[in-house]
């Protein structure tokens, strides 16, 4: 005759550990994902705006607003900013202009509002000071004026091509190339570190719980 023992408070015990570990480690999931989302958006910024250097070196003409003078798609040269505003509930993204410093050849003075109103299509009026004359390309051939001048387009096709660019990144590249390449589609499909946790869980439920799912999330990193 074989007799089986069964303890039935040992087996309460480590489902009621279990079922607690499973709600911690979704609940450390939730405090982990600021974190992430933290890194990750500084991560993302960065890209974004090595997305718009390469698309700026390839098509210059469209691009040249947003940098200094002679310096296109470098980024040491860069006239805009892309910051993110991370919470509980996503990430956002915001692009800025900074002003010009550099001179362009043949002026005295920075442009320094070149990447706004570039950006924009903003007619520029200049004026000479004090009498002086204006010197100025056009077509090649140098004009010299005493009259103000009006520039309805002085970007040439820059016109929202700034923020074509910025919104490709996003809209296409992010969400077909970056979640793959970077590693963290793969990453949180496959939550590896719930099983790795779960003998620890089914002894101490909650805590370990907590501390698994937080680490796990607030620790995928972007592989580079």
């Amino acid at each position: 005759m074989i007799t089986t023992r069964f303890d039935n408070k040992l087996f309460k015990k480590q489902m009621n550990n279990l079922i607690d570990y499973s709600v911690g480690f979704l609940d450390g999931m939730q405090n982990g994902k600021r974190k992430f989302l933290v890194s990750l958006g500084s991560d993302v910024s960065e890209l974004a705006s090595q997305f718009i250097d390469s698309n700026a070196r390839v098509n210059p003409e469209a691009l040249h607003h947003v940098y200094e003078w002679y310096q296109t798609g470098s980024p040491n040269a860069r006239l805009f900013d892309i910051e993110y505003v991370a919470n509980k509930n996503g990430i956002s993204f915001i692009s800025s202009f900074k002003q010009s410093s550099t001179v362009k050849s043949g002026s005295t003075e920075p442009f320094r509002e070149k990447a706004f109103i570039m950006e924009n299509g903003i007619s520029v009026t200049i004026k000479p000071k004090n009498g002086e004359v204006l010197r100025f390309e056009d077509n090649g051939d140098v004009v010299y004026t005493k009259k103000q001048v009006t520039v309805d387009n002085p970007g040439g096709i820059t016109q929202n091509q700034f923020k074509n660019t910025f919104e490709s990144f996003f809209k296409n590249y992010f969400t077909q190339a970056f979640l793959k390449s970077s590693g963290l589609r793969e990453y949180f499909a496959r939550p590896k570190s719930y099983k790795a946790n779960l003998p620890a869980g089914i002894k101490g439920g909650r805590s370990v719980g907590l501390s698994a799912g937080y680490k796990w999330v607030a620790e995928a990193g972007v592989m580079r």
